[in-house]
């Protein structure tokens, strides 16, 4: 085994140098998620009354529950914490987790520097130790950091370390599953979009289990499921952490059981030869073939999200009625439960938008990728011209978003109007109809930044952060108006109010035509990558 590992160290603190970095901003984003909580928490809700009012608020709105969980004591700083950065907290170091595995094993195969580097005395095992030894260690230092910090500005001290020590938990299990997915995947994009599918879907299942009030037997069934069960500040249980401890050790035996047995720069799954690309005549025909497979991945995801949120909203005349504060609210006459379902679905239909924007901006993502591997170039040899080849993917990354919209819009309208809660299906649909330009404006922040500065591709994602935090996380804090306008979302009108306010899809409009405009203009004038 010792030869196996040869030279494990040398490589480590190599990568720990150059690669270490990318687990910085996580942990930094992590940290930040659970501090301005704490620090939030005595400036937005001082008294008694405002934490009523927040737990009514959070129960008149159900849907946050598929994405934070239960809301297990609102009427503490450390409660409030718990409730908002846990689950978010942890998909953050598990995704840092994923992207840091895979770029320091199967994106160095298929770039070619791992085979340089197995030409020195290095064991086979070696990269996957460094890469898995680098990760563990990150989801540590970020546990230890966001809860040492957390402390610093006023947290409890057991719960804002339990809280960071279910950070690290999460960052390791899916170390794990990133390790695993590397070996299966037949190359590192094959391995990344596994390896987040399986975050994906074992995230939104907790929220959806936690939502509907499922038994709570089927908590025990997901991984992510025993990371809530730690309960900071209400319970402080710190035992379920073994059970992650021990899904981590097998999942990583596993992927070293098969990293042994694959051939080098090869997957469990090989990849069969494509057609020749001589039959893609135009751009969007060749965008369209470049980002099939992702695209009929996200299809399917959206097929799954529509039927779960529909069922969802079938189900909210019974989540509201389990609800007291929202009992309260709708006796005094404050509200109507027609207009507590009709945000409901605004909600959801705004959650689905956002992540909907995620296919558009990969697909705006890819073309710099083409770029940077000089598959652009000879592109442009033939009688395609610049503005073209940018037209055609930039049709992709619209058109993709708004038909994922549209299926996950359709199925919730379906089940919803089926159900009896007041909606008909007409106005569910119409509502998804109009999330749409929110979406395009999301994608079109990647369409300006990889057409005029694509040095700064990260900012491509920038849309979907802003929209994330603005949307999701903003109205808990009591932002003022013109700050959450920042997002897109926030301009979708509610079809379903007795006076729709319309004028924000032609801000929508004017925005996504400016970005776009800026994405073709620089794409024209710039050099490509070299």
């Amino acid at each position: 085994m010792s030869a196996e590992l040869a030279g494990t160290g040398p490589l480590l603190r190599a990568s720990i140098r150059y690669d270490g970095r990318r687990f910085v901003p996580f942990i930094a984003l992590a940290t930040a998620l659970s501090v301005s909580s704490v620090i939030a928490y005595a400036l937005v809700f001082p008294s008694a009354e405002a934490r009523a009012g927040l737990a009514a608020a959070l129960g008149a709105n159900p849907a946050l529950g598929l994405i934070f969980g239960p809301a297990r004591d609102l009427t503490t700083v450390d409660g409030f914490n718990a409730w908002r950065s846990l689950a978010l907290g942890g998909f953050l170091a598990g995704l840092g987790a994923i992207l840091l595995v895979t770029a320091t094993t199967r994106a160095r195969e298929d770039s070619g520097q791992a085979e340089l580097l197995a030409s020195g005395v290095l064991g086979r095992a070696s990269r996957l130790m460094s890469a898995v030894v680098m990760a563990l260690g990150g989801s540590l230092v970020l546990g230890l950091i966001a809860g040492l910090v957390t402390v610093l500005f006023g947290g409890g001290v057991e719960s804002s370390m339990l809280l960071g020590m279910t950070f690290a938990a999460t960052g390791c299990m899916f170390t794990g599953v990133a390790a695993l997915t590397a070996q299966i995947g037949s190359d590192s994009r094959t391995s990344n979009s596994m390896a987040m599918g399986v975050l994906g879907v074992l995230f939104v299942a907790r929220g959806f289990l936690y939502s509907i009030s499922a038994p709570d037997w089927t908590t025990w069934l997901n991984p992510l499921g025993w990371i809530g069960e730690t309960r900071p500040a209400s319970g402080n249980v710190w035992w379920p952490l073994l059970l992650a401890a021990g899904f981590t050790i097998v999942v990583l035996a596993l992927a070293f059981v098969l990293q042994a047995r694959r051939d080098f720069g090869q997957g469990a799954i090989a990849p069969e030869p494509g057609p020749a690309r001589g039959r893609d005549r135009s751009p969007f025909r060749l965008a369209v073939r470049l980002n099939r497979g992702a695209l009929i991945t996200w299809a399917v995801a959206f097929v799954v999200l529509g039927v779960v949120f529909g069922y969802f909203a079938s189900s909210i005349k019974d989540v509201f009625g389990s609800n007291s504060a929202i009992q309260q609210i709708l006796a005094a006459g404050a509200t109507t439960p027609e207009a507590l379902i009709a945000a409901f679905v605004v909600t959801i239909l705004g959650l689905v938008g956002i992540l909907a924007s995620i296919p558009g901006v990969q697909a705006m993502n890819r073309v710099r990728t083409e770029e940077m591997e000089d598959r652009v170039e000879p592109v442009m040899a033939t009688a395609v011209s610049r503005a073209g080849f940018y037209a055609g993917n930039v049709a992709v990354a619209l058109i993709a978003p708004a038909l994922c919209v549209l299926i996950a819009g359709t199925l919730i309208a379906l089940i919803a109007s089926a159900a009896g809660i007041g909606v008909d299906l007409g106005t569910v649909f119409l509502q998804a109809i109009v999330t749409i330009p929110a979406v395009w404006t999301v994608v079109a922040v990647s369409v300006a930044v990889i057409g005029a500065r694509p040095q700064v591709a990260l900012a491509a994602w920038a849309g979907v952060l802003i929209s994330f935090v603005l949307t999701v996380l903003g109205p808990s804090f009591h932002l003022w108006d013109w700050i959450l306008a920042i997002s897109p979302f926030w301009h979708v009108p509610n079809v379903a109010a007795p006076a729709p306010n319309w004028s924000g899809l032609l801000v929508l409009g004017i925005a996504c035509v400016a970005l776009t405009a800026i994405g073709f203009a620089g794409f024209r004038r710039r050099d490509l990558a070299r």
